[in-house]
């Protein structure tokens, strides 16, 4: 794979949006939380719920490694799946960068295991888990726009204005 995907901005609910994947910032449960976690568990309703449960019971038993990522269906969601990925827990005395790109590297292997095209990304890690947000951008998007991909668009779907702003930011630096 040669491809790398466009990266777009956008500010809105993910999930709301029309692409073949949706990326949950779960804890390592994925049995729903706060945030975007909490959002997407109750939008899609309780097929997703029931999706995790059963990771959980085979596949998964002690939940989903920081770094890692994984696919459900997307229940009630306009997506047809869910890529469900946990975020590392910002810290001041240890450098957890490699995890947090991982999160993004291994959302994408995933979207190309299941053929996907489009795909909406969350600023994982830069809610809850602490992440200074422009340094969780530069290397969302730094992460994402160099990796081999056949998904075609990647949008980042962000809840406000200023993180927006931070975002573009980091992406017209990334272009600059």
């Amino acid at each position: 794979m040669s491809n790398h995907a466009a990266v777009t901005l956008t500010i809105g609910d993910i999930t709301h949006q029309r692409t073949d994947a949706i990326v949950n910032a779960a804890n390592s449960s994925l049995l729903g939380g706060g945030g975007v976690d909490g959002a997407i568990h109750r939008a899609a309703g309780r097929e997703l719920q029931e999706a995790c449960r059963r990771l959980r019971a085979t596949t998964l038993p002690n939940g989903l490694p920081a770094g890692q990522a994984v696919a459900t269906t997307a229940g009630r969601l306009s997506a047809q799946w869910v890529i469900h990925t946990v975020g590392p827990i910002w810290s001041p005395i240890e450098d957890r960068t490699h995890l947090l790109m991982s999160s993004y590297r291994e959302c994408l292997r995933v979207a190309d295991e299941l053929a996907v095209t489009t795909i909406a990304f969350p600023a994982v890690s830069a809610g809850a888990y602490g992440w200074p947000v422009l340094e969780a951008a530069r290397v969302a998007i730094t992460t994402v726009s160099t990796t081999p991909t056949q998904v075609a668009e990647a949008t980042f779907v962000l809840h406000d204005e200023p993180t927006f702003g931070i975002f573009e930011a980091a992406l017209l630096e990334l272009r600059g």
